[in-house]
């Protein structure tokens, strides 16, 4: 398997995707261990849901443009390996801290700001190294594999978090993904890949930097897609804070429901995943991801309707199964898309350009989304959330992208 970056062996892209699968499968068992350790263990307010869903996301406010400025200095696969060390290391904070009876919301806090610290250059790096390791012409499909070996984590992962929980207790669940980072680590380290030497003239950090933005923003097709995934982006970290409030307060579901729940949405994805390629040279990539906006908002009418009965749980797993299957065929379209228009030069700038404004605008919408729940109450936040998402397709809806493919 090579590119035009030369010869890069089967096994690398293997170990990479071994690596992702591994650690993917670690995230869905904290996305359930983590809101029944903050709502059902620590008691917290629903403000402070939201400020513990926007902790992780934070740090790419701050350092998500430097970060791709040095992902572009460096070599990827360190940076890959070391980020991944230091989620370990975060992620191992929370349990220890609990089991010496110290651990409080702000602690909490202060652990998710690290993660995201480091997740803001691991995924600079991550997104940056696949062209190097798959003809540009493949993206898609590689992307896909990626987002199959994830959504099949999300499917097994939420339903084996939920038991774990309701057996050992959230903050020993949270060790799992701990441990899947260092074997991601390890992986990622071992993959043989031909990274060309840094070049080591003076360079200038803010010329860098607004060529990024220049790149993300200016492109004709890349800009409004970068401003309606902000967008998505708002609105998703307002939804999931109101998901875990409305579902686990106002609809009484069980840790291991909670984890089913979210094991539908991976089940989804993983069908999504799967016929993401074809779609994509089907009907071109971008129309495929203008489709899938448009679901998002349908989705989270349909939890908006959900009665306060054991009714409303069936609206919820419907209106999740959607936002899986949508989320699955649209994100390695998306990917694909990015990395076949962007140069190689550019790529760590505009992954983390993108991914810092979306990182952003989700810890945004998680701490409004918190805050307006506690002051207007689920229902009509949700309708917020339904206006959010809407405008994010009609942004996508109202672009070049239903004329663009992803082996442009």
């Amino acid at each position: 398997m090579g590119d035009a970056f030369g010869p890069v062996p089967r096994s690398s892209f293997l170990r990479y995707w071994s690596a992702s699968a591994i650690s993917s499968f670690g995230s869905p068992v904290t996305a359930v261990a983590m809101p029944v350790l903050v709502v059902q263990f620590l008691g917290a307010s629903p403000f402070e849901v939201g400020v513990v869903n926007a902790a992780q996301f934070a740090p790419y406010a701050v350092l998500g443009l430097i970060a791709g400025v040095y992902t572009d200095r460096w070599r990827r696969k360190p940076v890959l390996v070391w980020a991944s060390v230091g989620r370990a290391l975060c992620l191992g904070a929370i349990p220890v801290l609990w089991l010496v009876g110290q651990l409080q919301i702000w602690m909490l806090v202060l652990a998710l700001l690290s993660f995201g610290t480091f997740s803001v250059f691991g995924f600079a790096a991550t997104q940056s190294l696949l062209p190097r390791l798959v003809p540009r012409v493949r993206l898609v499909a590689a992307n896909a594999r990626l987002d199959q070996a994830d959504a099949a984590a999300q499917t097994l992962g939420p339903a084996i978090g939920g038991g774990l929980v309701g057996l050992l207790g959230a903050p020993a669940v949270i060790v799992i993904d701990a441990i899947s980072y260092l074997v991601d680590a390890a992986l990622n380290a071992s993959i043989r890949v031909d990274e060309p030497q840094p070049d080591s003239r003076t360079r200038n950090l803010r010329r860098e930097i607004r060529d990024g933005l220049g790149w993300t923003y200016r492109h004709r097709t890349l800009g409004p897609l970068a401003v309606s995934t902000h967008m998505w982006f708002l609105a998703n970290g307002a939804a999931l804070t109101v998901l875990s409030l409305l579902a686990l307060r106002s609809l009484g579901f069980t840790a291991f429901a909670f984890g089913m729940l979210l094991t539908v949405f991976g089940i989804a994805s993983l069908l999504g995943a799967s016929i993401a390629p074809w779609s994509g040279d089907r009907i071109g990539s971008g129309r495929v991801i203008i489709l899938a906006r448009i679901a998002f908002p349908i989705a989270w009418v349909i939890v908006t309707l959900a009665p306060a009965t054991g009714v409303g749980h069936g609206f919820l797993f419907v209106a999740l199964a959607l936002q899986g299957l949508a989320a699955g065929v649209e994100n390695s379209n998306d990917m694909g898309l990015w990395q076949a228009l962007t140069p190689d030069e550019l790529l760590g700038r505009a992954n983390a350009t993108r991914r810092s404004v979306n990182r952003t605008m989700a810890a945004l919408g998680a701490l409004v989304g918190g805050l307006c729940v506690g002051l207007i109450g689920e229902r009509l936040t949700l309708i917020g959330v339904i206006v959010a998402f809407a405008a994010a397709a009609v942004i996508a809806a109202s672009s070049p992208l239903r004329g663009t493919t992803g082996n442009a």
